[in-house]
């Protein structure tokens, strides 16, 4: 019997060579991956919005000036107009996944709710959207060497400057991604 091994709670980095501009230089945590697909947080791509604009759209009141400053980040281009927390797993959320024993994806109004006043996770990350990948899709893209696992860390998803974390994801595992080269084979 041919045992599959998924990618949950790990990045998968985009190689250099991958050209497709929604996901060049990228990082993504994957949440979920099973025989069914994939979906998982672009953790490197900040929009143009902060999280008090969230706020402002969904009526919440904000006491918390800092969480209101927070970048917004596009998540994937899947149901861009969704949004998704991924957080330390303290608390749980009315629509909680936990991905791991330290991580957990929430897609409810009360993580936001509680964010805005400074009662949130100790750590998080809010997106729009999400990259989704249907049955054996990764799986080939992967082999078409357009992505490299890695195992999850949380200094790259939670503290690591946002535009140091493609690089530094690689780096988790030894690798300096600038130095690969952008065109491979397979035996």
């Amino acid at each position: 019997m041919n045992q599959v091994a998924y990618l949950n709670n790990q990045f998968i980095i985009a190689m250099p060579s991958l050209a497709d501009p929604i996901f060049f230089h990228t990082v993504t945590y994957l949440c979920q991956h099973n025989k069914d697909g994939a979906l998982g947080i672009v953790i490197n791509r900040p929009s143009e919005m902060k999280l008090g604009e969230i706020f402002k759209q969904m009526n919440i009141g904000v006491t918390s000036l800092c969480a209101a400053e927070i970048n917004v980040f596009s998540g994937g281009p899947v149901q861009q107009e969704h949004g998704f927390v991924l957080h330390t797993t303290e608390m749980v959320w009315d629509a909680t996944m936990n991905v791991s024993d330290t991580v957990s994806l929430t897609t409810s109004r009360d993580v936001i709710e509680a964010i805005a006043v400074g009662e949130g996770p100790k750590k998080y990350l809010v997106a729009l959207g999400y990259a989704g990948w249907g049955q054996g899709q990764l799986e080939q893209e992967i082999l078409a060497n357009n992505w490299l696992n890695s195992p999850y860390s949380q200094n790259v998803l939670f503290d690591t400057e946002i535009n140091q974390r493609w690089q530094r994801a690689a780096e988790e595992i030894g690798i300096d991604i600038n130095q690969l080269i952008t065109q491979a084979g397979h035996a």
